[in-house]
């Protein structure tokens, strides 16, 4: 039984997602109350991680008012957010301007303050004793004509020059980034567009509400994925694809750790998760697949258990996968094998919305402090909770070293029976 998380932050609204800046230390998260006058607000908050005792911690720095919109989804590149707010796509830029540590607005200061002059909704600023936080609007875009319009899923591609969305309406959408200039739209689905990936060519992976998971280069079908090709027992109808994320293996991060076996290098994996589409009594196992991100064959498919998945999330390096569940759960899965690692029941006392992972990137590293991985979750309980995963056992270089000899001595040897003059 894992540890119970840490409570990392507790905002004044229901939080719907969560980000992590891979440069500077920042936790992103967003929700609210939406449009309904019930006194609760909306919001994007930003948290900055550091290290604290030898504990992992959060200090809010920033809060941005989002007036009546409460954020669904948000995706970052670099300091660029793109948050999903009611049937619109909202641009937004961060900046940091580092201020003194110390002086005599340092130590008067207790906490975040708004400066003077910013205005609430469209530009921000705080200040902290670690800087000066800064949030400017630049696009709005409409990008959901549904009658119940609702932004579901935004994606970056990697270069950053790319925006995807999709919403309930069905319809794919991309946007020329920053211009925000609509390239394409097309109808995907029959009904919500759950999730989105992109692949490094841009081919794009859509998870619809009409149980179809399906491959897209612009606007051509490329295919429809499978699932269950390899499970003939189980019919396709009875699941809906719920949530899909691309990784690409990282040659930066060989592991000798036990249990902690990665794809070949370079290798694109895709994975997705497959949830009942309709409840039962006896509710059946969820699923999770792994495929090949060329072929779009399915490579491994496992039960995760009878509690509906509602996100997902991979590790930079391609090595975890995070889950979280209508329930309140998290957990943790290697990738490679799709064995659970972690697992906490009910760790929020409802529905997670959102899960992340803290960076592989050097500061990234500087926070993790030892441990092999650590995941952010938030739910609709409005909490921010850390799960740690500390570094499992490895066998030390030495020893790896001595069983290589051990087994090259060994091939010798037999070598040499088998073939008495090949020495």
């Amino acid at each position: 039984m894992a540890p119970r998380p840490t409570e990392l932050y507790r905002a004044p609204f229901p939080l719907y997602t969560v980000r992590l800046h891979p440069r500077r230390g920042l936790a992103i998260t967003a929700g609210g109350g939406g449009a309904a006058k019930t006194g609760i607000g909306n919001g994007v908050h930003f948290l900055q991680l550091e290290q604290i005792g030898g504990r992992l911690s959060a200090s809010l720095l920033h809060c941005h008012d989002t007036e009546t919109r409460a954020t669904m989804s948000m995706a970052l590149s670099g300091d660029f957010i793109a948050a999903g707010q009611d049937h619109s796509c909202h641009i937004l830029r961060l900046s940091v301007r580092e201020g003194d540590a110390g002086g005599e607005d340092a130590a008067e200061e207790k906490g975040p303050r708004r400066r003077k002059g910013a205005g609430p909704a469209e530009r921000g600023e705080t200040r902290s004793g670690g800087g000066e936080v800064t949030v400017e609007s630049l696009h709005r875009v409409r990008t959901d004509f549904s009658p119940d319009a609702l932004q579901k899923a935004v994606r970056f591609s990697a270069d950053g020059t790319l925006l995807v969305t999709g919403g309930a309406d069905g319809f794919l959408r991309l946007w020329e980034f920053p211009s925000m200039k609509k390239a394409l739209e097309f109808k995907a689905h029959d009904g919500e567009i759950e999730d989105i990936t992109l692949g490094p060519d841009n081919k794009v992976v859509t998870a619809g509400r009409d149980l179809q998971c399906r491959v897209w280069q612009r606007d051509q079908l490329v295919t429809g994925l499978q699932w269950n090709e390899n499970l003939p027992g189980t019919p396709s109808t009875a699941y809906r694809y719920q949530a899909c994320r691309n990784a690409l293996g990282s040659p930066l991060l060989p592991r000798a750790s036990f249990g902690a076996v990665q794809d070949g290098c370079g290798a694109l994996r895709l994975y997705t998760v497959q949830v009942p589409h309709k409840r039962e009594r006896r509710p059946p196992p969820c699923y999770l697949t792994k495929w090949d991100g060329g072929t779009f064959l399915p490579l491994l498919t496992r039960p995760c258990g009878s509690e509906v998945i509602s996100c997902l999330s991979v590790s930079d390096s391609g090595t975890f996968l995070g889950l979280g569940t209508v329930t309140g759960s998290v957990a943790v899965h290697i990738a490679f094998s799709l064995q659970r690692l972690y697992y906490v029941k009910e760790a929020h006392g409802i529905v997670v919305t959102d899960v992340a992972f803290v960076p592989e990137s050097e500061h990234g590293r500087e926070l993790l402090a030892g441990n092999e991985a650590a995941l952010l979750s938030v739910a609709v309980d409005s909490r921010c909770k850390l799960h740690l995963l500390p570094a499992r056992r490895s066998l030390p270089v030495w020893l790896l070293l001595l069983l290589c000899a051990a087994l090259i001595v060994g091939s010798i040897v037999l070598l040499q029976m088998a073939f008495p003059g090949f020495l």
